[in-house]
């Protein structure tokens, strides 16, 4: 019921449109991105990163991409695809034991030291898919799979504890690895990714524990320096220096969370956004580090503002200050369209072409709202 209602305030603050198709220009660019990425999949169905690492994120971001195209497990062009994605991860699935809901395998190179980006993303991808499933047997597998992650994440997560307001609150996010592997370490990366793959799972109607979301906000919060932004690690203190790529993660999982328009959270979102707008350069022009992660949750958010949720969130901005996804959209895509490759693909960065080209074909596709995740 809360997620309903929190829901019901972001659509009701953005104003709910139905999904469009991409502008004309940006088609061709799209359809030759999706393409390579069909090419480039294996028989077994994965995809991979420069020297075959991290398969199970690879192949889940792909997935992704093919979903927002509009294809399904049923239909469209690239149900084959898919298919096949979704086979391999759900093969690569732990039951029983200590890792009993994992999907991924932490004993084998390319997953090990970083399995919990993988997990994540898989499970984003399986939750997408979990509602266009029709094979009763394969449908109540994939439900488990999907209840057993959604455990396993939780029992992964850190757990802090801060006062506020005369409580003890439990906050706690996510790292490379589980608490218990890691020693307790988190991260604000691998907190966005689990928190936006525990919401998809929710969203599917299959039980998460609550306080793995709840908790995590406030670690989000938590994380937020002097300056706005979203510092790498917590530690214990707080401080450190706010890092664009993990502030705007920030703000995409905030924005679409709904009750962050409510004071004092919707504070938090503005201080988030300014610190973006200070620091994140164009994606496509000049590499500043990381800009395909940051963008592909920068590009959410602005999104899901649309052309007039920031003038809500300030109501005094300048006309020039003022951010818009038809203004964002422009300058974006024209620069990924000069930037790819004849081949289809974008290239750059030391994860490979996989990552890139899957990241901005999914920010080139989100006017069709294909995905409740990443709806207005």
């Amino acid at each position: 019921m809360r997620w309903t209602i929190a829901l019901t305030l972001f659509v009701v603050f953005a104003g709910f449109a139905p999904g469009e198709d991409i502008p004309q220009d940006y088609r061709e660019s799209v359809r030759k991105g999706l393409e390579w990425l069909a090419r480039n999949q294996a028989r077994d169905g994965h995809l991979e990163a420069t020297g075959g690492q991290y398969p199970i994120t690879m192949t889940s971001l792909a997935g992704m991409a093919f979903l927002m195209e509009g294809s399904t497990l049923r239909e469209g062009k690239y149900r084959d695809n898919i298919r096949r994605a979704a086979d391999f991860l759900m093969s690569r699935a732990q039951k029983g034991g200590t890792n009993d809901g994992m999907i991924g395998n932490p004993n084998i190179p390319g997953e090990a030291g970083r399995y919990m980006y993988g997990h994540g993303f898989s499970m984003l991808f399986l939750a997408c898919i979990y509602g266009d499933e029709e094979d009763n047997d394969r449908r109540r597998r994939l439900e488990d799979l999907l209840a057993r992650a959604a455990k396993f994440s939780f029992n992964a997560q850190t757990v802090r504890e801060t006062n506020r307001g005369g409580k003890s609150v439990k906050f706690g996010g996510w790292g490379y690895v589980s608490a218990k592997e890691g020693s307790n370490f988190d991260e604000g990366s691998v907190t966005i990714t689990q928190v936006q793959a525990l919401r998809a799972v929710r969203n599917a109607g299959i039980e998460v524990p609550p306080e793995a979301i709840q908790r995590a906000v406030v670690y989000l919060e938590e994380c937020t320096n002097g300056e706005g932004g979203i510092i790498y690690q917590y530690g214990g203190g707080g401080g450190g220096d706010g890092r664009p790529a993990l502030t705007a993660a920030a703000i995409a999982c905030g924005i679409s969370a709904g009750d962050y328009f409510k004071e004092p959270s919707i504070q938090f979102v503005r201080k988030w956004f300014q610190f973006c707008q200070k620091r994140l350069g164009t994606l496509g022009g000049n590499r500043t580090g990381h800009d395909e992660y940051t963008h592909y949750y920068f590009a959410q958010a602005v999104y899901m503002l649309g052309d007039d949720g920031y003038r809500k969130l300030f109501p005094a901005a300048k006309e020039s200050d003022t951010l818009t996804w038809t203004k964002y959209r422009k300058e974006t895509f024209d620069n990924l369209v000069r930037t790819q490759g004849t081949d289809g693909s974008w290239t750059g960065g030391h994860v490979g072409p996989v990552f890139i080209t899957s990241v901005h074909v999914c920010i080139m596709q989100l006017d069709r709202a294909c995905l409740p995740i990443y709806q207005r």
